[in-house]
Parts: structure tokens; C-alpha cells; sequence
């Protein structure tokens, strides 16, 4: 069945899986186990580890209600989990089936089904003990597994061994080819060995010996492609020249660098946290020093007052195999929970000891010093770093990916990313994607927040949000603790409200009196003032804070567009578009030359991809995999697009093996190409449509900006020079009038300017930039658009979107003006039944925006309607 296997490697049947550092081994263990039980009825297994750490994480991914239980989702297991049995619990004959027992079990215990999971390192099996024995002293000639047990009168090795249904599986199954490893496996004579791996390859000197029974293989690459594991850069600097410096002032460089990025990418992670409702990730640096000599030097530069004031002192570790005793346990411990916020290690200083089995996910920069190499860097140290902190990518870019750090290595390791194999693809420049200043988190809470809680800068929103009242002075709004405790817990009760059909109804007695009873329990009994007039009226504060909430903030509907009647969907018959195809096949010779994976290096013999029988099913096995893809309701179609591409490629290329050389090695590039073009091709088809409003309103929340550490807040009426409009992004803007929030950030200049005509503008009432998720308006079946400005008049509210001239005309824009305008239509039918405010869409090109424009006139040129 597996033809273009050559070679098992060993004594018994064995297959192996090559695949990609952090996609999923341990529970792919878990599938082969449910699989071969619950198909096969086979009960024994055997897992091997290659080392202690690889060995405690197998065993508590294999115990129920752990966090990584590999068998979660098995229903069987869920009954009647499989037996445990360890290397530190087998020799009671804990593990050894009731016929096999010299001395009997308790009647019961096992029942003729149940699975046994055996969990070693391989060092139980092979090391024999170190005391001083005599010479032919058993414990010192033979390993403990393989001795007597008064149990089951053989060894436990000799019980395994005996089983008729024994499977092996090899975790990193490169460190057992060595001959003592490879002798002990076999003499288990399991009756089949499933290996993982992600280098099916032995190193030994110069010599480089392949696998020969790989009958999968998932690199890399492929899982860069996929998303899976995070996007590798190297990073250097502007205009750099390493022949202009030391080997001790480019170390020191590199290092203050490797700081800079790390303190960039500390800032842009609290960012998104902050911004998607997700926990904080504490990003950590990994530097890789020449010798154990190295290593301690670095620590003591680094944590040195020179270094960045001393900021890093107690916060970095060094990890080398001369760190012994009490020191050593320390270490470890701080090593296995750097993932936690409350460990303050933030720089990890290693020489050769992170090997497989330390799984972390808030690797993000690593620091290679001296002796490091692209090969070194792409087959050893990167590998400790892929993994992703939420599971998968998230689309920003500082949170996808890790970089590398190597000034003088940068060209040789761009080269080596241009590669196509290379898993390196991106270049990151200091000074220009990382600011030199270094950047820090700028957190913006709305002007009501502010106001209520009386923070600095509230005198002037007291007068933004009276408009003439009777409170438009420049005293707080709230004048004691306890009534700022009060105001504070009515706006977060009404943050809870968001259900009612719009703000107004804040105000209704009924719902006064609900507000007044949770703010009650929420803040608890105050003591009264002995002054009457210092007494805290509740019902006054809520009704106050109330009136505020509504005057600062803008109601934006939660609208929900469903089918009614008969529902269908999918995608349309259509004609690719190929005229951008012209991909050539990858020669065998470059094949061999750069990739270090048995699956790249074979694939022209096709182990690394299993032949299809016909030449479609390339692509359409991949675009399977899309979740909006339903291969049942379109496999007619999705055969119909992968024949045009296979056409087109016949109608190029020469010769049959070059189209199949093209399908295998760039699949996932057609297959990619095929899905964004069949996106157009959606429809939805019903009866009727109707609009739901789950949300009557949405509170405004804080939001979270990166800005350069000395980047203060700048008046947004004062205009950006010429040469510094392209860093608009980086800048933060203040002194608003209308805005409901104190401070905002802009995408472009015309942004900027079209906020001066809305502070301009007399029939202006309020306005801001939304945040994330403040509007959900779908525009595709798997895309929302999050419009640029929200603004109320006196008669209307508008979503407002300045989009440069250029791009007016494009699919994706008029797409989201569509979707948008539609929105509208539904919000205003919603407002109508309050006596609310329509809603209109507004498309500006860049070009018509101005001081001397008013929003009127801006309304009357480019008012969008479906």
C-alpha cells in the first residue's frame, strides 16, 4: 500500500509522519490510538519520549481533564478512559493483564477491552544504573525495565514484548536511530511503529542520512502557508554595514536592538489584547550565546545600569548544562512558566539546552550571537518560537510574528528566504517598521468616562456636554467620592442595557427604577453625611448621569440581516480568470539543493504528496478545506474551476510532469487563487429578508492605540508637513470639541482634514472614530467592514467613509458602500418607530475634502444609495 516507501528502518513495519514544530503531534497520537481501538480493536500501545521534559508533558496531556487532553472528543474514552501506565508506576504490575499476574489484582479491575497506554523515555528502556556494582551485578549490566519482576515472572520489557497486539509510537523519532535506541524498539517486536517527527533526518558529521519509510509529510512551509505557526522576519538596520563595527560592539547592537523590538512588540501585543477582549501576552527574547563563558557575560551586560538604565536587572535567566543544584531548579522553574505575567523573565540567554519538548507560545524575538547561521537559525532556535499565542493567526502582523535579529547575517538570510522553500519570508527594518524611540501604549477612554470620573481634562468636556445647561462651569460634575462611585457603577449598569430598542428609553421611569435597584446592590450601603445637603441622592446622580450618557454618545444599532422562507446558498457557475497564471515547475536539482525535509526533497517522486488520480483532485482537495466550501453542494463546480486551471497550464507548459511538478509545488497558491475568485460568486437566496436590531445601542468603550514613546498629543488642526504625512498612523491627535473621545488616530491626512470640518460645522453635534466591532456590517458572506466616521447632526447621523480618489471605483469598496447603505436603510426603518434620526452613508474621495467643505455639501455631492 505504501509503494513508494523503500525501506521500514527497522525490524517491523513502521511509518512516519513529518510534521511541522507546533501543528498538533501529541493529539494526532491521540487519533491513531482511537483509531487503531476503535476500528482495529488493538489495546496496547506504546509511546516513547525522547527525553524527561517530552516525557512529564505526555503524560499529562494523556490524563483526563487536563488542559491538552488528547483524547478529548472521544466518547468511548469519555466512559472508560485507557490505563496509564508509566515509567514511575509499572513496576507494582499496575499495567499487567490478569492472566499474566503471579500475584492477582483485585477482581475487576480490568475488563478485556481496555486500552493500555504505556508512556516511557527512552532512557528507561536503555540506561542501566550507575552505582558501584559489582562487574556482574544485574542492575549494573541490565536495564531496570528488563529485570525480574515478582509480579508476572518475566520483566515488564519480556510482558510487552510478548503482547500480540503491540503498537510503538516514536515522539521525535530522529533520536532513536542511534544503535542502542533502534536495538530496543525492536526488540519489542511491536507488530507496527508510527513515528513524528519534524526532521526525518540523522546528522551524523557531514553526512545527512534521510528517512526511508515517511509516508506523510506536513514541513514548514506548508503550515506557514496554512496560517498555523507564526511568520518568521529578520530584522536589521537602515543602511546597515557590519564591517564598521566590533565583534563587541555588533553583539551590543544587535542585542539593543533585539530590546527595541521586543519593547515594540510587548506594546503592539497589549494593543490587540486590549482591543479584541483578549488575556495580555508577555512576549519574552531568546538570545543564543557561543559557550557557557558567553552566556554569562551577556547576562551581566544586560542586566548592567549601563543597559537600557538597568530596566532588564532580575529579568533574565540563563539556561546551559554547568547550571547545577538549587540554581539549576530555579532556573527550570522560571523556564517552564515564562509564559506566565506574574514570572518577570523577559530575556532567556541559552546555550544548546532548549531542545523538543519546551513548548512555548510568547517566543517573539531571538538574538543569535556569533556562531548562528541561517541554517542554524531556521533548524534549531526558530523552531522554539512558532508556536501562536491564541492558536491561530490573528491577522496583525506584530502578533503573527517572530523575528530574528542579525545585522550581519541579513543578506545571506534574505537569500536563503528567497528561497521558495524557506519558511523565512519577511524582512523587518529598525528605524523604519520599529521605531528607534521605542513605543508605548496609549489606553483612551470615552469623554463621558473621563467626565464622570473627573479625570484631568473633564472641566473642558463639563462644557462640551451642558450645551448651555445650568452645569456649564468648570467644577466637576460629580463633587464627592461616593457620587463619582455612584455615576461610575450607573454607567456600567447601562453598559448592561444595551438590549433596549435605543438610549431614550434610559430615561423611562420603569427603567430608571431597575438602574436604581442594580446600582444599589452593586455599590452597597454609603454613609450618610450628618449634613443633609452632603447626602448622596442616588435617584439625582442616575438621572444625571443618564442625561450625560445620552448627550455623550451616539446610538449605533446591532443589526442582524436574516433569511426568511425558503433559504439556499452558494456559489455560482463562473470562468476563472487564469491570465495571471504563469507558474513554472520547480527543477529537481533545486529541490535537493535547498530543502532540508524529506517531503520538499522527494516531492518530484511523490512521497511527500500522495498521487492523485487525476490532476483536479489537487486543487480540489485543497479548497475542501475552506469552511464555506461544501464539497457536496459543489463538487460539480469546484471540478469545473480546477479543470480550467489544469487546461491553462497544459496550454503552457510542455510536458505532463511539469503540469504535475506546477499542481504539487504550488498548490496551495492555486488553490488560494481559485477560492478569491469564486468570493464575488456568493449568493444568498430566500423567500424575504428581515432586520433583527439585537441591540438598540452600543456603550462606547476604551480604546487602545501604539504610539511612539515620545509622540505627544498634537492639535489636528495643525497641518503635517509633506514629509511626514506617510507616519500619520504614528501620531495621536487632541483638542477636540465635538469629539467623544479625547484623543483619536487618524489612517491618512484627509482623515484629519475632514475632522476640522466637522468641529467647523454648526449643525455638528458630536462625532468619533469607531472602534473594532462597534459596527458589524457584512459585506461578503466572510468579511465585515468597520466604516471611518461616525457623526450626529440635529437631523441626521451618518457613517462616513474618506476614501482616496483613486479607489473609488474598486469591487471591495462599492461592495461595503452597498452593504453599508443598506445598513442605513434598516437603522432609520429601527429609529423611525422612536421618532429617531435617519441614517445616510457618506463615500468621499480624498481630493474633495477641505476647510471650506461643509458637511452639507459633502451630503449633497456624495450621499451613497443603493
Amino acid at each position: 500500500e505504501f509503494a513508494h516507501i523503500t525501506n521500514f528502518d527497522r525490524d517491523f513495519p513502521s511509518l512516519c509522519f513529518a510534521l511541522a514544530t507546533g501543528v498538533g503531534k501529541t493529539r494526532l497520537m491521540g487519533a491513531f490510538i482511537s483509531y487503531l481501538h476503535l476500528s482495529h480493536g488493538i489495546c496496547h500501545f506504546f509511546v516513547l519520549a525522547p527525553n524527561l521534559t517530552i516525557y512529564n508533558k505526555l503524560k499529562e496531556d494523556f490524563t483526563p481533564n487536563t488542559a491538552k487532553y488528547v483524547f478529548r472528543g472521544i466518547g468511548e474514552f469519555s466512559r472508560n478512559p485507557p490505563l496509564l501506565v508509566t515509567a514511575d508506576n509499572y513496576e507494582s504490575g499496575f499495567g499487567v493483564r490478569p492472566e499474566k499476574q503471579k500475584i492477582p489484582r483485585l477482581p475487576g479491575f480490568f475488563v478485556d477491552d481496555d486500552v493500555h497506554i504505556n508512556i516511557f523515555n527512552i532512557a528507561k528502556i536503555t540506561a542501566k544504573d550507575k552505582g558501584k556494582y559489582g562487574k556482574d551485578d544485574e542492575r549494573k549490566t541490565v536495564p531496570r525495565i528488563r529485570r525480574l519482576s515478582e509480579y508476572i515472572g518475566e520483566s515488564y520489557f519480556d510482558y510487552l514484548a510478548g503482547l500480540d497486539d503491540l503498537v510503538v509510537i516514536m515522539d521525535e523519532s530522529h533520536r532513536y536511530r542511534a544503535s542502542a535506541g533502534m536495538k530496543a524498539i525492536n526488540e519489542l517486536q511491536p507488530i507496527l511503529g508510527l513515528e513524528l517527527t519534524a526532521t526525518p533526518q540523522v546528522e551524523k558529521g557531514k553526512k545527512t542520512t534521510r528517512f526511508n519509510n515517511v509516508i506523510y509529510s506536513y514541513p514548514l512551509s506548508s503550515a506557514m502557508d496554512d496560517g498555523f505557526v507564526k511568520e518568521p522576519a529578520v530584522a536589521t538596520r537602515e543602511n546597515f554595514d557590519a564591517a564598521n563595527y566590533t565583534a563587541e560592539g555588533l553583539e551590543k547592537i544587535k542585542l539593543e536592538d533585539g530590546i527595541r523590538i521586543h519593547e515594540n512588540t510587548k506594546v503592539e501585543l497589549e494593543i490587540f489584547a486590549r482591543n479584541n477582549h483578549l488575556p495580555i501576552v508577555k512576549p519574552f527574547v531568546l538570545v543564543v550565546a557561543t559557550d557557557t563563558v558567553h552566556a554569562g557575560e551577556l547576562q551581566g551586560l544586560i542586566e548592567s545600569a549601563a543597559f537600557f538604565e538597568g530596566r532588564y536587572k532580575g529579568k533574565v535567566i540563563t539556561v546551559h548544562s554547568k547550571v547545577k543544584g538549587e540554581e539549576k531548579d530555579e532556573v527550570i522553574q522560571q523556564l517552564l512558566t515564562v509564559e506566565n505575567p506574574d514570572n518577570p523573565v523577559e530575556v532567556v540567554i541559552h546555550v544548546n539546552m532548549l531542545k523538543e519538548g519546551w513548548d512555548v507560545t510568547n517566543l517573539y524575538t531571538i538574538i543569535p550571537l556569533r556562531a548562528a547561521n541561517s541554517k542554524t537559525l531556521v533548524e534549531q532556535s526558530i523552531g522554539r518560537g512558532l508556536r501562536l499565542p491564541y492558536g491561530k493567526r490573528v491577522g496583525e502582523p506584530a502578533v503573527d510574528r517572530l523575528t530574528i535579529v542579525s545585522h550581519d547575517r541579513f543578506q545571506d538570510i534574505i537569500d536563503h528566504a528567497n528561497d521558495p522553500n524557506s519558511i523565512i519570508r519577511t524582512g523587518v527594518v529598525i528605524g523604519r517598521d520599529i521605531p528607534e524611540q521605542g513605543s508605548k501604549a496609549v489606553v483612551v477612554a470615552a469623554a463621558i468616562d473621563d467626565l464622570v470620573a473627573g479625570n484631568e481634562g473633564a472641566e473642558q468636556l463639563s462644557l462640551f456636554a451642558a450645551s448651555g445647561e445650568d452645569n456649564a462651569d468648570t467644577q466637576p460634575v460629580f463633587q464627592t467620592a461616593e457620587e463619582v462611585k455612584v455615576a461610575k457603577t450607573t454607567l456600567d449598569v447601562i453598559r448592561k442595557m444595551e438590549r433596549l430598542a435605543g438610549s431614550h428609553e434610559l430615561e423611562q421611569e420603569q427603567i430608571q427604577q431597575e438602574i436604581l435597584s442594580k446600582v444599589k446592590d452593586a455599590v452597597g450601603p454609603i454613609q450618610d453625611s450628618l449634613i443633609p445637603e452632603q447626602q448622596v441622592d442616588f435617584k439625582k446622580i442616575i438621572k444625571k448621569t443618564t442625561r450625560l450618557y445620552r448627550k455623550m454618545s451616539i446610538d449605533i444599532p446591532k443589526i442582524i440581516i436574516l433569511p426568511k422562507g425558503e433559504v439556499s446558498c452558494g456559489y455560482e457557475r463562473f470562468s476563472m480568470d487564469t491570465s495571471g497564471i504563469n507558474l513554472q515547475p520547480v527543477s529537481e536539482d533545486i529541490l535537493i539543493q535547498h530543502l532540508h525535509d524529506s517531503a520538499r526533497y522527494t516531492m518530484r517522486s511523490g512521497s511527500g504528496i500522495a498521487k492523485e488520480k487525476r490532476n483536479e483532485n489537487y486543487l480540489v482537495r485543497g479548497l475542501i478545506d475552506f469552511d464555506d466550501i461544501s464539497y457536496d453542494d459543489h463538487a460539480d463546480l469546484l471540478y469545473e474551476l480546477a479543470g480550467q486551471v489544469v487546461a491553462h497550464l497544459q496550454g503552457y507548459l510542455s510536458s505532463q510532469d511539469d503540469v504535475l511538478n506546477v499542481l504539487q509545488y504550488h498548490q496551495q497558491t492555486l488553490v488560494k487563487l481559485i477560492h478569491s475568485q469564486m468570493q464575488p460568486h456568493f449568493v444568498e437566496n430566500a423567500t424575504s429578508y428581515e432586520a433583527r436590531v439585537t441591540k438598540g445601542f452600543r456603550t462606547l468603550r476604551s480604546n487602545n492605540y501604539t504610539a511612539r514613546n515620545d509622540e505627544e498629543v498634537r492639535d489636528f488642526r495643525t497641518p503635517i508637513p509633506a514629509g511626514q504625512r506617510s507616519q500619520i498612523k504614528s501620531m495621536l491627535f487632541g483638542r477636540f470639541s465635538k469629539c467623544l473621545y479625547p484623543i483619536q488616530k487618524f489612517d491618512s491626512d484627509s482623515e484629519r482634514r475632514f475632522t476640522s470640518i466637522l468641529e467647523n460645522d454648526a449643525t455638528v453635534l458630536k462625532w468619533f472614530k469607531p472602534a473594532k466591532k462597534d459596527f458589524q456590517i457584512h459585506y461578503s458572506h466572510t468579511a465585515a467592514y468597520e466604516p471611518d466616521f461616525v457623526v450626529e447632526t440635529e437631523d441626521c447621523k451618518y457613517i462616513c467613509e474618506p476614501k482616496r480618489a483613486s479607489e473609488m471605483a474598486e469591487q471591495t469598496v462599492l461592495a461595503k458602500a452597498k452593504a453599508a447603505a443598506v445598513w442605513c436603510e434598516n437603522a432609520t426603518e429601527h429609529a423611525a418607530k422612536f421618532q429617531g434620526k435617519p441614517w445616510k452613508y457618506l463615500l468621499i474621495p480624498h481630493d474633495q475634502i477641505g476647510e471650506q467643505k461643509t458637511l452639507d455639501g459633502l451630503v449633497a455631492s456624495f450621499c451613497y444609495l443603493r
